[in-house]
């Protein structure tokens, strides 16, 4: 089974790992979460998520992190070897969820179910009137007073 380790900036990591185990409690031995704080050394950070990685003594780990070129993924870029963990940027619930859904596929397949989630978990909505809005009866005399 795959691990998945989140690194981002405090309190990101540890937040999306809290709505993950709401959703699924049994995964917390496989999804890690690392905060990064305000001024803390890269090279802290980075002994930090190696000691993570060994903890959850997986085959393979997906590392996802929250903004890509800022410090969680310059370090997690260090993390990463390609082969054994793979990285992923712009983490966000939808792609954790699905990411831990799929934790028994091969790495290759984490990668891309993870993506598929958080770029599907992105959509428009829609406000239509019969839901969200007072309907005006027709003989309204002031036609004018949507414009506020």
């Amino acid at each position: 089974m795959n691990g998945i380790l989140v690194i981002a900036h405090a309190p990101l990591a540890s937040a999306l790992r809290q709505c993950v185990l709401h959703v699924f409690p049994d995964a917390g031995g496989h999804v890690g979460a690392l905060d990064v704080p305000p001024n803390q050394p890269p090279a802290e950070t980075l002994a930090q998520a190696q000691q993570l990685v060994a903890l959850q003594g997986a085959t393979h780990t997906l590392v996802l992190t929250d903004v890509f070129g800022a410090t969680p993924c310059n370090v997690a870029t260090k993390l990463i070897d390609g082969v054994h963990t793979r990285l992923l940027t712009g983490v966000n619930l939808p792609m954790l969820l699905r990411a831990v859904s799929y934790r028994h596929e091969s790495l290759d397949a984490l990668v891309s179910r993870a993506m598929l989630g958080g770029t599907q978990g992105v959509m428009p909505v829609s406000v239509t009137a019969q839901q969200n809005q007072i309907r005006r009866s027709t003989h309204d005399q002031n036609h004018r007073d949507h414009q506020q």
